[in-house]
């Protein structure tokens, strides 16, 4: 495990930092179920965190160390969390003494797995492992439950799919493993494979290029930006990628150009897309390593079922039309925590509603048509419109605000704010000036890209905005 630390860490470390790290919370009265926040960057303390509460029994509550402090307070608050691990002076530890729980920074947690390590109550495959916040399929942001069976299972699922050879693969570990598709396909997977994991705190093209390079790295996992951005830097068109083998991108629609010129950089076929969800541990869908599809997410997964339903009537849809993609598996979540309405909405007699709108073709491959909500889906992150459009109606010189994802090459969808000014306001408030307001107040992922001054918002006669007929007027 390396990464711009540069610290190495073999297997026999980790399992000892991880039991070590596990006997220190339980020292300090984390026990069974109890929830543990962290709030840290790929590394080695992040890794060792989601081990540690695992082995001491709690469940694991992973934050983006970039969230705001509102945004981190509503997330660990309702996780209710008996203790959060983070950096010091950070959002992290000023949101812990708001909501009255413990904090421990880094350099003490590193502390704890010194400790010997003691024997600790077993967990059963259908405890909650981890708690991870997401837009989901249904609303606003809230806790999915995933068992230690959901994650296992989709650990093994996914290794055997993409055909990882034990103890021989290295692997890039550049997307953020507080991510459901970080935690899994950057973390579980390649540890249980026994592969050498080179972590990185964030994606950076040249570093990541170098690094498979002169590491003779063997996958890649991540987003179509990622892959977007090595075609585009210098370092990374000259990169040996010749040591790839099968990587998979899912988060977000891989662009057939964008695989197609990355396969052609590497000298042959890698890039192979996949789809998932949080709900979902997150895979459900890949394509067959050897027999890919343009524009396809593949088939399911082992153990999984896919349909595709009316959105109108609810019955199974033939061949090529388009309808609503339920997934059934044993990777499925147990629930959204302690929210038994949205939870029902969701999983339907053990079917998850996805909330995208799929198609099936005749050999069984899915492609995914579009979302049936509202949600943005920027470089593989959701992002609500509501939750920017209340920070727009905060400022004092909007009047109206619609918030919408408008294509964008790079990211698949890019936040577009679409404002009416107060009179008072007209010609007074530049663009840049929202957008800084926005960067203040949001995670930088939700932060418009592109706003939009108009003089009015479609709407409907009950007063609702027609998002619809401002995406068709969208460059």
């Amino acid at each position: 495990m390396t990464g711009a630390e540069q610290r190495a860490t073999t297997y026999e470390q980790l399992y000892r930092a991880a039991w070590g790290a596990a006997t220190g919370l339980r020292s300090l009265g984390v026990r069974r179920g109890d929830r543990v926040g962290f709030v840290l960057p790929n590394g080695w303390a992040l890794i060792v965190s989601y081990f540690a509460t695992w082995l001491a029994g709690g469940i694991a509550v992973p934050a983006n160390p970039l969230a705001r402090d509102h945004e981190l307070e509503a997330h660990l608050r309702d996780a209710a969390v008996a203790l959060v691990v983070g950096e010091a002076s950070s959002a992290a530890e000023s949101v812990a003494r708001t909501i009255g729980c413990g904090f421990l920074d880094s350099p003490a947690f590193e502390a704890l797995a010194e400790m010997s390590p003691i024997t600790t109550p077993a967990n059963e495959p259908d405890d909650i492992a981890v708690l991870l916040y997401t837009g989901g399929t249904t609303g606003p942001s809230k806790g999915v439950m995933l068992t230690h069976r959901n994650l296992v299972t989709n650990c093994i699922q996914f290794a055997q799919w993409y055909a990882f050879n034990p103890g021989e693969e290295t692997c890039v570990a550049a997307l953020p493993m507080f991510h459901s598709g970080g935690m899994s396909g950057v973390m579980n997977v390649p540890l249980y494979a026994g592969a050498t994991l080179l972590v990185f705190r964030r994606f950076h093209a040249a570093a990541v290029a170098r690094a498979v390079s002169d590491r003779r790295a063997t996958r890649l996992f991540g987003v179509p930006t990622m892959y977007i951005a090595l075609l585009a830097d210098e370092e990374g068109r000259r990169a040996d990628y010749s040591s790839l083998r099968a990587c998979r991108t899912n988060a977000a629609p891989l662009p057939p150009a964008v695989k197609l010129a990355f396969d052609n950089l590497v000298g042959r076929e890698v890039l192979v897309e996949g789809y998932g969800l949080t709900e979902a541990s997150p895979l459900t869908h890949a394509n067959p390593i050897t027999r890919a599809r343009l524009g396809s997410i593949g088939i399911p997964l082992p153990d999984t079922d896919a349909r595709i339903i009316d959105l109108e009537t609810g019955e199974q849809c033939s061949t090529g039309k388009p309808g609503e993609l339920l997934i059934r598996g044993p990777q499925v979540m147990s629930g959204y925590w302690r929210r038994p309405a949205e939870t029902a909405a969701a999983v339907d007699n053990g079917w998850l509603h996805t909330g995208d709108v799929a198609v099936i073709d005749g050999d069984g491959y899915f492609s995914i048509v579009s979302r049936t909500k509202d949600v943005i889906n920027t470089a593989g992150f959701k992002v609500w419109p509501r939750e920017v459009e209340e920070v727009l109606y905060s400022h004092p010189a909007i009047r109206m605000a619609a918030v919408i994802g408008a294509p964008d090459d790079y990211r698949g969808e890019a936040v577009k704010a679409c404002v009416v000014l107060k009179d008072e306001y007209e010609g007074r408030v530049t663009h840049e000036e929202l957008r800084q307001y926005c960067r203040e107040r949001l995670t930088p992922y939700k932060v418009p890209r592109v706003v939009e001054f108009r003089t009015d918002l479609p709407m409907t006669v009950s007063g609702k905005v027609l998002r619809q007929q401002l995406l068709d007027r969208t460059d």
